[in-house]
């Protein structure tokens, strides 16, 4: 089964979490998902996942049901059963050290203090995944917690749906070969 990417998109399961800050990982996966015409509804190893198959290649859309901070056991049990290496994941995740609707790719490094990202690294041994960091900035008087598990504001929107279309356009230009320094230029 071979794999050309695996995409996965941290959030929390559940209709309480659905257009919270932090599922905007969820958000991107369920455009680009749109966008392929296919649904992340088979469940395995923890996980919501899709198949699309491009060009002869698979791509995994990959969306953990075991809440944010357990993301780990999901990328960790898939990467295992399809054979996949570090350097054929892409991860997407909100970060609100970033202003709101920022993006950034990354090719490796720290958590950064996201629990999820920090789930990944302890299960996987490994940080050298890519990450599509969305920006949600940060809470000016609400705790960490609080802000994340909120929806964006009337004003926020805008931002963020233009943020999940470039993040949807960048994964495309990844999946059609672009090399990860070149989509760093474009969209950092």
């Amino acid at each position: 089964m071979n794999i050309l990417l695996m995409v996965v998109g941290l959030g929390n399961p559940g209709k309480k979490y659905f257009e919270t800050k932090h599922n905007v990982g969820f958000m991107v996966l369920d455009q680009l998902a749109q966008d392929f015409g296919v649904k992340i509804d088979k469940l395995e190893f923890d996980a919501a996942t899709a198949t699309v198959r491009l060009n002869g290649e698979r791509v995994l859309l990959v969306e953990p049901q075991t809440y944010m901070n357990e993301s780990g056991r999901a990328v960790r049990q898939l990467m295992s059963f399809y054979q996949i290496q570090e350097d054929e994941i892409i991860v997407v995740q909100d970060d609100l050290d970033m202003p709101m609707g920022k993006l950034r790719l990354r090719t490796k490094g720290s958590a950064g203090g996201h629990n999820g990202i920090k789930d990944i690294i302890a299960a996987t041994g490994s940080s050298n995944f890519a990450r599509v960091k969305v920006g949600t900035d940060h809470p000016a008087k609400q705790t960490v917690v609080d802000w994340v598990l909120t929806p964006f504001s009337k004003d926020d929107r805008p931002l963020i749906d233009s943020a999940v279309d470039q993040a949807v356009n960048l994964i495309k230009d990844r999946i059609n070969g672009e090399p990860i320094s070149k989509l760093m230029n474009k969209y950092n």
